[in-house]
């Protein structure tokens, strides 16, 4: 076999069998290969890649997962969509387990790979929502975006990998070692007008024009008691577990995915496309924004904003004036990596009853910047935006106002949203918490667990705050994951997921 030894004890053969699955457990109606039963692996693993992704990277590490493991438990997304997969696979576990001990380990022990963007991590975080397990599949995420916040977070890095043997087989090593972490799942619905004609379904065009990033659907009714839905108006509903941001930083986002759709040949290196990225900015005018962005699009001018802490009741969330992009954060990785929260030193905590940022709480981060520079603090030192509040729902509602849109993302996914053009219209846009999934976490993770902790990382140095810090759940919705509000239609090109 091609490649060094993974370990100086464990030959690669035998490496490999820890996470090879037999192909009657992954093709129904097969019989098993062997008996006796196959070697039980110790961490069987699905591998879902994004063949799109990182130029010709996620290609190539098809190919290498492809050759290593059996082929039938390594699929391209380009070629077969998750949510079919995994239920396909899943009615044939619970079939087989009630007479086959060895099916029944496998399902205990599932793991799951995904090799792509945030946007590629995000759609199979969201089918296994959807699939409701009584123990939901933990996923690896491998880093083959721009981004790459949510491997990032997890300890799996930001840099695209090595495609050979070798480095895939390292990779595998750390799957196998990794813990499982939980995190929050937020759910996010969107009200506006209705077009006059035509169909609800998200991407197609509204008046004005609107494309939604895939992790959104439109639906008709939420629940009976669903005061989002009037008449004349539909009803968006998603998730994300990264975070949702509006302003400026999505619109150079925005910018860069446009970019990328008209030039995609240009768009084949991931330090390329972060070069691009900064480039864009600067002609976004993100870097100076006190001249070319006008204070009608500060967030302040923008939107109401609300808050709902524990306690079960809305209040208004204070914005400065001064803030053009505002960021609600699960994870502490943003922008490539960076954490716009921070850690509150012990006088915040007490004072603004500030925690520093778990993923597990329930609770969003809910951050300011004023501009480009502002957002440079990040890289120095116990860095910080301007801390806003820390919140279980959150609500932002658009009347008519000096502009006629604005720029939102979620996890890597930005649109342009239409704002309203008369007094009798809004738009509303509402997040809240539903449920956990799990992630595979690394000892380098950056996430910590408000139960653990002893969580890598909980003790990082307190900040030390700047005097602009003084600045500053409803019934549960049927279903937001992918088997219907992410699931990838035909016809939209996988190539442009992040």
């Amino acid at each position: 076999m091609e490649g060094t030894a993974t370990t100086d004890t464990v030959s690669d053969s035998d490496f490999l069998k820890e996470f090879y699955i037999p192909n009657y457990i992954l093709v129904p109606e097969s019989k098993p290969d062997s008996t006796p039963p196959p070697q039980l692996p110790q961490c069987p693993v699905l591998v879902f890649i994004n063949s799109k992704s990182g130029g010709q990277l996620g290609a190539d590490l098809f190919k290498t997962y492809s050759a290593l493991l059996n082929e039938n438990q390594v699929f391209d997304l380009g070629k077969e969509a998750p949510d079919l997969v995994l239920r396909r696979i899943y009615l044939n576990l619970e079939k087989l387990k009630s007479n086959d001990e060895f099916a029944a380990k496998i399902q205990e022990k599932l793991r799951i790979i995904v090799a792509g963007g945030d946007g590629t991590a995000g759609w199979l975080l969201g089918v296994i929502c959807d699939l409701k397990l009584s123990h939901p599949l933990p996923i690896a995420t491998m880093p083959l975006g721009t981004g790459n916040n949510l491997p990032f977070a997890f300890g799996w890095g930001k840099k695209n990998p090595g495609t050979d043997v070798q480095a895939v087989m390292s990779f595998m090593k750390k799957v196998k070692n990794a813990k499982e972490m939980k995190i929050d799942n937020w759910h996010i619905l969107m009200r506006m007008r209705a077009p006059k004609e035509g169909s609800c379904d998200p991407i197609a065009p509204l008046e004005p024009p609107l494309e939604l990033p895939h992790s959104l659907h439109a639906v008709h009714r939420v629940s009976p008691t669903d005061d989002l839905n009037m008449e004349g108006y539909i009803t968006f509903r998603g998730g994300f577990w990264n975070y949702f941001s509006m302003g400026m930083d999505a619109q150079v986002s925005y910018a860069f995915h446009s970019e990328r759709k008209l030039h995609p040949e240009k768009f084949k290196n991931q330090l390329i496309n972060q070069s691009t990225y900064a480039k864009l900015g600067c002609s976004q005018g993100w870097f100076l924004a006190s001249l070319f962005h006008p204070s009608s699009r500060n967030i302040a001018h923008l939107a109401k904003v609300e808050i709902m802490k524990r306690s079960g009741k809305w209040e208004k969330l204070h914005v400065p004036n001064s803030i053009r992009s505002i960021v609600c954060l699960n994870l502490p990785s943003f922008s490539g990596g960076l954490n716009p929260w921070g850690t509150p030193d012990s006088n915040k905590r007490r004072d603004r009853d500030l925690t520093p940022p778990f993923v597990d709480d329930g609770l969003l981060e809910v951050v300011g910047f004023r501009d480009a520079w502002h957002g440079l603090v990040l890289l120095a030192p116990n860095g910080h935006g301007t801390r806003l509040a820390q919140a279980h729902r959150i609500r932002f509602e658009f009347h008519k106002g000096g502009a006629d849109h604005t720029f939102m993302r979620i996890d890597g996914e930005p649109w342009k949203q239409p704002l309203p053009s008369d007094d009798n219209n809004t738009v509303l846009v509402e997040i809240s918490h539903l449920g956990q999934v799990n992630m595979l976490a690394t000892d380098g993770c950056k996430s910590k667990s408000v139960n653990d902790p002893s969580s890598p990382c909980c003790h990082d140095a307190e900040d030390k705050d700047s005097d602009e810090e003084d600045l500053a759940q409803a019934e549960e919705f049927r279903k937001f994951g992918a088997a219907d509000t992410f699931r990838i239609p035909d016809e939209v090109d996988i190539s442009q997921l992040s």
